[in-house]
């Protein structure tokens, strides 16, 4: 019997969780700035699978730089700590409906944009 996968959204970690969004797991390397822990009602926070510092850095949320970051971000996945993260976030959105979030406000130019497609949202 082969999984079937459920759902995957993406979402500005400040937006107000609507129900039944499923689990939410933060994507981002650093922890968003002004939010209160308590108030991410996250369910993980999976920073081993964000880009790297350098990464995110160089693209400085410059969408003419986005199929590039795409392509190095994806590059990253490969490396092994990255590469168990995706696997982990695989296995999490093979179980339930997944809700990637970032603190990023242009979130169809972000990391999560990129795992979703990759997950094969």
């Amino acid at each position: 019997m082969t999984k079937r996968a459920h759902r995957i959204d993406c979402r500005r970690v400040y937006e107000e969780p609507p129900a039944g969004e499923g689990k939410r797991i933060l994507v981002d390397r650093v922890w968003p700035r002004g939010l209160r822990k308590e108030d991410a009602h996250l369910d993980e926070w999976l920073r081993e699978v964000a880009p790297s510092t350098d990464l995110r850095r160089w693209y400085g949320h410059q969408p003419d730089r986005f199929p590039e970051f795409r392509r190095r971000y994806l590059d990253e996945l490969r490396e092994p700590e990255r590469r168990q993260a995706l696997a982990h976030l695989r296995e999490l959105a093979g179980e339930d409906r997944v809700t990637l979030l970032t603190a990023t406000k242009d979130v169809a130019h972000s990391q999560a944009a990129v795992l979703a497609e990759r997950l094969g949202r």
